[in-house]
């Protein structure tokens, strides 16, 4: 699988429900391959920043390099050349916990909620298949939870996520047992041993941040996440 087609698989969900990215949520799917593609990539204002910080502190040419693309979403070794401690690091998880407005509204009753609920649906969880029927697939994944002083991830729970529009998948056929990425509901990919202890890694790294920031202080090592 290529950069491009990466992105797009992680990217569909939000730009579906019209959060992000180009008007038209179906080119995103037909520019996989295309010419195209760069131009409706560039959209996502929260997303191309970030991989072009990765591209360019890493020595890749292009940001929607495979690698660079993985680094963003999943995690790998090119985000500890990419960012500094404290500030955090090109990776989404950044971009839910430390930079977009949610976790800061955590605190207000009126808004705990639904702010919780963004945060959780925003972020990259990982999850293990269940069960896959009709284009749909349940898994079991931890939410996050709030305590009204720190996020962390709580008990497993299971849910039904999306795995396809129409004709169209965005991936492979699952099994029972698989590992896999979610995202507003979608699956996204199916994950690796190493892509799913990064994700787990570079998560737990900004929910540390996060906590700080809220006041919840706990080490730099982060939130143990089995």
């Amino acid at each position: 699988m290529n950069g491009p087609a990466m992105f797009a698989r992680y990217a569909f969900a939000p730009n579906q429900l019209g959060y992000c990215g180009p008007a038209d949520a179906g080119a995103l799917l037909e520019g996989r391959t295309g010419t195209r593609f760069r131009a409706l990539a560039k959209q996502f204002e929260g997303a191309w920043p970030q991989l072009r910080v990765i591209a360019a502190a890493t020595g890749t040419a292009d940001p929607l390099d495979r690698e660079v693309v993985e680094a963003y979403w999943v995690g790998n070794r090119l985000l500890d050349r990419a960012g500094g401690a404290d500030p955090g690091l090109p990776h989404h998880s950044f971009q839910v916990f430390c930079h977009y407005p949610w976790a800061g509204l955590l605190h207000d009753e009126r808004r705990t909620e639904h702010a919780l609920q963004v945060l959780d649906q925003c972020r990259i969880r990982w999850g293990r298949v269940i069960s896959v029927a009709d284009g749909k697939v349940v898994v079991e994944s931890r939410p996050l939870v709030w305590d009204g002083v720190r996020l962390a991830l709580g008990l497993p729970g299971r849910d039904t996520a999306t795995l396809g529009l129409g004709n169209v998948e965005l991936i492979e056929p699952l099994r029972a047992g698989d590992w896999v990425s979610l995202h507003w509901g979608w699956v996204c990919d199916r994950l690796t041993p190493p892509q799913l202890v990064a994700l787990r890694h570079y998560s737990a790294y900004h929910l540390t941040l996060v906590n700080q920031r809220l006041g919840g202080r706990t080490g730099m090592s982060g939130p143990r996440i089995p």
